[in-house]
């Protein structure tokens, strides 16, 4: 007897219909009908599912030489394992379609953050100058206005998407089971974004590479405040458009690896996670931003100060490696 046929028996002499099978497998009607139909085959964990609602061994299942009329085993207590999220085709395509988008909009907020600063810097060096008529004052004030104008755009964006996207952080945090199918409909996209991501990593990494090279060159010719200024611009404006790539390359590529369960999603990792070294970032982070405020209104500086986010961003490289080998 095949595995179709059996799985046919026993959920009629259960008493279930496909629907109420399919609902304890926390799998799709569909699904249930394919595999009595003969069409797909449940996975491993579908099997081992089946073996235990059904009180039979895995054996009896995947056999077709094991007749019904042989002893069977209940299958032995998973009590110890965690609890597998079941995942369908339809709530997979949904994820990395809103993952997506939840890439793009995280790209264009960093994009407006990286180029915030800009106005300050140029109208306050502007002002004190003498370059446009205004005072000094006057022009770190507009700067800083439009500053956080753009930092508001840029928070209310990355918040409206990641609201839409928080619903799927159990893939980050619990281990998952996906349907019939996923695994093999996520590779193939994954291989379809291959030679974008490649795209877009080369070209992130030379824009942000070259950025500090307008800034070389300019005060090389002239080294003057407004010159050196000006370089800063340039170069935050080219980071504006190199960062953003690196930034949707990495989520989009992570939301593979949530679904597969690689790299930084594994399983075991999941397992072992523990949310306590998070905090880590958070307290990095809330000293950073204290430092760039405490210091600008303490020295009424804010055309220099911004240097500390700059160097934050880069410092926190090594604290997020840090971070996570305490996690392992």
């Amino acid at each position: 007897m095949i595995l179709a046929d059996k799985i046919i028996e026993l959920r009629k002499k259960a008493g279930w219909s496909q629907e109420e099978l399919a609902e304890k497998l926390g799998v799709s009607r569909q699904s249930v009908s394919k595999w009595e139909g003969a069409q797909s085959t449940p996975d491993l964990n579908r099997i081992l599912q089946m073996s235990k609602i059904f009180g039979v061994s895995t054996d009896y299942l995947l056999k077709d030489e094991i007749s019904e009329s042989e002893p069977i085993q209940e299958a032995k207590d998973s009590s110890d394992t965690p609890a597998l999220h079941p995942v369908s085709m339809e709530e997979a395509n949904d994820f990395l379609n809103d993952n997506n988008n939840y890439a793009r909009k995280s790209a264009i907020s960093i994009m407006l953050y990286i180029l915030s600063p800009i106005c300050m810097l140029f109208l306050g060096t502007a002002g004190e100058t003498g370059t446009l008529p205004i005072s000094e004052d006057l022009g770190s004030g507009i700067g800083l206005v439009i500053l956080i104008l753009i930092a508001a755009i840029a928070t209310s964006i990355i918040v409206a998407a990641s609201t839409k996207i928080k619903k799927y952080e159990y893939l980050e945090n619990e281990c998952i089971d996906t349907e019939y199918g996923v695994s093999g409909m996520v590779k193939e996209k994954r291989d379809a974004y291959e030679p974008h991501r490649v795209k877009h990593l080369v070209i992130g990494i030379a824009l942000c590479i070259i950025s500090v090279v307008p800034l070389i060159t300019l005060i090389s010719i002239r080294d003057t405040d407004m010159i050196g200024v000006a370089g800063v611009c340039i170069m935050l404006l080219i980071c504006a458009f190199g960062c953003p790539l690196l930034v949707k390359n990495g989520i989009i590529t992570g939301g593979f690896s949530k679904l597969l369960e690689e790299d930084d999603y594994k399983r075991e990792n999941k397992i072992e996670k523990s949310d306590h070294f998070s905090l880590i970032t958070s307290v990095y982070w809330s000293i950073a931003l204290a430092l760039y405020f405490g210091i600008s209104l303490a020295e009424h500086n804010w055309g220099d100060s911004w240097v500390i986010l700059v160097v934050a961003g880069l410092l926190y490289i090594g604290v997020d490696a840090f971070e996570k080998m305490l996690k392992k």
